[in-house]
């Protein structure tokens, strides 16, 4: 019995159809189409159940699929979701239709709500309670960090200046970090376009549903900010003005503390294994991060 049928068979509806849907850095996510409707399904070798919680908490204050269950199928883990109807916002930009500004300050706005879920402290979440486990400020994490993975970035990737010069600058940068070093909002830490899903509703945009929250935690949504606008270049501009426009509120700095946030993500995406497009892709935004630099 494959995975999926175990799913069917917890949920007690047998099954219409499947089909892949996306698949994540440690979990595949399938359409699961039974008799009863249709669910999605993501299955990986961690624990769903922090990211389960999670999503509840998130859920009172932006759109995020229900959770319907979270269950073993042989040694890995199953969660599954509500299925919502919606375009990803990937699909939407890459059209550049119109009306794309509005759409921009509606991401925006859900996106800032994201961090109106609090926490004791920030960190990551140790368990389904969300207790967050203590840990050293980010300030002072980011230059080991960055070090660390750099020595573990694919040979083809980087060339060794290139790495060095960018660990240099996240230690050189890393103290701007000690402001929000204190923060403990909820982060989703994957913000990005294919991880929302939209529709053109009579008056402008709807976000149906934002997805994907296993790599949450507590800490600055800044990082949010940086995460959704990190190859912006490639976006519609009047979307990126208007997405920028809904973090008005905000002190103004955010958007230098939420680069600076960024280069944890873009110092662990280059980690991955050659032939990773978003891993390429962030090895140029380095590239450029350091070419700017040294002007």
């Amino acid at each position: 019995m494959s995975e999926l049928e175990q799913v069917a068979a917890a949920l007690g509806s047998p099954v219409v159809g499947t089909r892949v849907l996306a698949g994540g850095f440690s979990h595949e996510t399938s359409l699961l189409t039974l008799a009863s409707g249709p669910v999605v399904v993501r299955i990986g070798d961690t624990d769903h159940a922090i990211e389960a919680a999670v999503m509840a908490a998130a859920r009172r204050h932006v759109p995020v699929p229900e959770v319907i269950d979270v269950l073993s199928v042989g040694s890995r883990s199953a969660m599954v979701l509500e299925y919502v109807v919606g375009t990803p916002l990937s699909e939407v930009l890459d059209d550049a239709g119109t009306d794309l500004g509005p759409l921009g300050v509606e991401v925006g706005r859900v996106a800032a709500a994201i961090g109106a879920t609090t926490f004791d402290r920030p960190g990551f979440f140790a368990d389904a309670d969300l207790d967050v486990k203590p840990q050293i400020p980010w300030s002072q994490q980011l230059p080991e960090f960055a070090a660390g993975c750099m020595d573990a970035v694919p040979a083809a990737r980087l060339d060794p200046a290139t790495r060095t010069a960018w660990a240099a600058l996240c230690a050189g940068h890393a103290p701007a970090l000690a402001a929000v070093d204190d923060d403990a909002r909820l982060v989703h830490a994957d913000l990005n376009p294919k991880n929302i899903l939209v529709t053109r509703v009579r008056g402008g945009w709807r976000v149906d549903a934002v997805l994907d929250w296993e790599f949450s935690f507590s800490g600055c949504p800044y990082a949010d900010a940086a995460n959704m606008t990190r190859f912006g270049a490639d976006y519609p501009s009047e979307f990126v003005a208007g997405f920028q426009s809904a973090f008005a509120d905000e002190p103004a700095e955010w958007l230098y503390l939420g680069r600076v946030m960024d280069m944890f993500a873009l110092s662990d995406l280059v980690t991955r294994p050659a032939g990773n497009p978003v891993a390429d892709r962030a090895a140029r935004e380095i590239r450029r991060w350091v070419a700017e630099s040294r002007r």
